[in-house]
């Protein structure tokens, strides 16, 4: 199986190719758009901005790659920003379009004593689904705050409640970061190598 990490230009690379590891896989990272898609099990990492994020997906014509494979029911996991990009697009990047597959926006957070959240949160989990109620690792000053339809959604709380996780099929989005989360974030990335299947 293989799994590949993009290198989207704005990720803790390090950190998720380590958990990945310790989780039994062993990741391959790079950009190349036949790889991506031809791969097992694809990581949309994402530390930094959106608008950045979206022009190397651009530029490497991952954009398409990335659409395809979520309309195919294929395994994705999305962490953090790599979640936030599945939208239509953010206040963070005024104008430039996310990959449209989530309806919503992402919108920063309102009257909160810290801007960008970094720390430790709950998860309230979906009924069903990979992500099970725990204690994650957040790093974020934007969110998405509306419950797609057709998607199963966990939720996070800061300033009011806000998307922690959502799994429609194989494609997994995190606004936390599994790979920083310690026992928990290990079992969940566990359970997405072992459990979603092939297709």
């Amino acid at each position: 199986m293989e799994v590949m990490v993009l290198q989207t230009g704005a990720a803790n690379l390090a950190s998720v190719l380590a958990a990945l590891r310790r989780a039994g896989a062993s990741p391959v990272l790079g950009v190349d758009p036949e790889r991506a898609a031809r791969a097992d099990r694809l990581v949309l990492p994402g530390v930094g901005a959106f608008g950045q994020v979206m022009d190397r997906l651009d530029e490497t014509t991952l954009r398409q790659v990335l659409q395809a494979r979520i309309a195919a029911d294929r395994p994705l996991l999305g962490i953090c920003l790599g979640m936030q990009v599945l939208a239509t697009g953010s206040d963070e990047s005024p104008g430039v379009a996310g990959l449209g597959v989530l309806p919503g926006r992402v919108t920063p957070f309102g009257d909160v004593p810290i801007r960008p959240l970094m720390g430790w949160g709950a998860v309230r989990g979906a009924p069903c689904g990979l992500v099970r109620d725990g204690e994650a690792y957040f790093v974020h000053g934007f969110r998405l705050t509306e419950a797609p339809a057709d998607w199963q959604v966990s939720w996070a709380d800061y300033g009011g409640p806000y998307v922690a996780a959502l799994q429609r099929g194989s494609v997994l989005g995190c606004q936390f970061h599994p790979e920083l989360s310690g026992s928990w974030g290990a079992s969940l990335l566990r359970r997405w190598l072992q459990e979603v299947p092939c297709t």
